[in-house]
């Protein structure tokens, strides 16, 4: 005898599905929060009950993080991102700019041989406006930017393992550079990064591996010159 019925698990299966909709097309952004319980239940027409098991399937997921007395947030947006979120966020930052300076590294020498007209348009944009969000002179603006010039690098490797890989490490990414950056952007830790797209523009494979390689590393340093107890947003 099955422990629900195939009427409920079929609905709690599709009010899942919806959810997941959500964050996986971006109407729900990584560290937004989703409407409230009632809220949900309103929207989709379903009982508290459903709605609550859909959520908390999620949270098991890794996609949602549910906090008591604040609400329930979008930690990830697949599976796989849950599941390296929960497995690395504790990790050791030298391992993590280790991780960070061999995918990106990679990607960036892939790009170089392999980018096309449309890529070095696409890069163009997202470095632009990697620039205008610095000058705006906050900082999620920023991380939101910065992450998409690397994930539009990573894309121009036309390798859809490491794309795929990339992008399912896209969330932790954001958090490192949140730890990186602070709350506020410091002019004295600009990273420029028109270095490396103009070595992928000349197709130049070995400068603009080596402008990727370094940037972790430059980031790590300046984490490990934080004075004690001086935290940075997200630690």
């Amino acid at each position: 005898m099955p422990l629900t019925s195939p009427r409920r698990s079929a609905l709690v299966d599709q009010v899942i599905a919806q959810l997941r909709n959500q964050i996986t097309t971006g109407e729900w952004p990584v560290g937004s929060r989703i409407p409230t319980e009632p809220e949900l239940v309103e929207l989709m027409g379903v009982a508290r009950n459903t709605v609550r098991e859909a959520v908390r399937a999620l949270a098991h997921n890794g996609l949602l993080d549910i906090r008591q007395g604040s609400g329930t947030y979008v930690i990830a947006t697949s599976e796989l991102a849950g599941v390296m979120h929960r497995r690395f966020a504790g990790a050791d930052p030298r391992h993590i700019a280790e991780l960070r300076s061999t995918l990106e590294s990679s990607a960036a020498r892939l790009a170089a041989e392999r980018r096309t007209a449309r890529d070095l348009v696409q890069l163009d944009a997202l470095l632009a406006r990697r620039e205008e969000a610095w000058s705006g002179g906050e900082a999620e603006p920023f991380i939101a930017a910065d992450v998409a010039l690397h994930m539009a690098v990573v894309a121009a490797s036309h390798n859809d393992v490491l794309i795929e890989l990339y992008a399912d490490l896209g969330d932790l990414v954001a958090d490192w550079l949140r730890t990186d950056v602070g709350t506020e952007l410091d002019p004295a830790s600009h990273l420029d990064h028109a270095r490396l797209i103009e070595a992928i523009r000349r197709g130049d494979g070995d400068a603009a591996a080596s402008e990727a390689a370094g940037y972790p590393f430059v980031c790590l340093a300046k984490e490990e010159r934080r004075p004690a107890g001086v935290t940075a947003a997200g630690d």
